[in-house]
């Protein structure tokens, strides 16, 4: 029977994974980035080129950036759908005076990281990102409730007080007590 691998092998297979992984991506005609709620993606192109010179195609499920008249750079499906309304791109002049086609893409679910941009492209290990912290108050209204509850509820319990639901359910049964004085609870179990 196999043993599982031992630390220093397990870090060894990580680092050759990410060596491959890093030189798949530099192979890239782009450069790509994301976090949970969108891809940006850099394409450089040359300086004398227009934003008219180029195609530039975003739809739901698909991307293409060519260059008018030649080989498209990219072309294919995307992994997942996106806003095409709330996404964009632009040409962008860089110091050198090359040029970029800078595109932001807006991921429709907000709940998963990409593998690439499209799905012909080498995948990444998305296991392996670490999200970047946020804010309570970047969450809509319904998940900070939730988030906000968690957080005191974690609170309270390593304090030893009750929970937000223990609390309801004592107040409940403190009322109940109080409509009903000629019911025994000496005896009643909580939980």
């Amino acid at each position: 029977m196999p043993s599982s691998p031992t630390p220093s092998e397990r870090e060894r297979t990580d680092a050759e994974l990410r060596e491959k992984e890093a030189t798949e991506q530099a192979a890239l005609p782009y450069k790509w980035s994301q976090t949970i709620g969108d891809v940006d993606i850099s394409v450089p192109v040359a300086g004398k080129l227009r934003g008219r010179d180029l195609d530039v195609v975003l739809l739901k499920r698909k991307l293409k950036v060519a260059v008018r008249g030649q080989e498209a750079i990219i072309d294919g499906e995307l992994p997942h759908e996106i806003h095409v309304d709330e996404s964009a791109w632009t040409l962008e002049t860089l110091p050198s005076g090359d040029k970029e086609v800078a595109i932001h893409l807006d991921k429709a679910s907000k709940m998963e990281w990409w593998p690439h941009v499209i799905t012909t492209a080498p995948k990444i290990d998305t296991s392996k990102i670490v999200p970047e912290s946020s804010k309570l108050s970047d969450l809509d209204g319904e998940t900070r409730g939730m988030v906000e509850k968690m957080m005191y509820d974690q609170r309270q319990k390593e304090l030893g007080k009750p929970t937000s639901d223990e609390s309801k359910k004592m107040d409940m049964l403190k009322k109940f007590q109080e409509q009903h004085p000629e019911m025994d609870f000496s005896n009643a179990k909580l939980g």
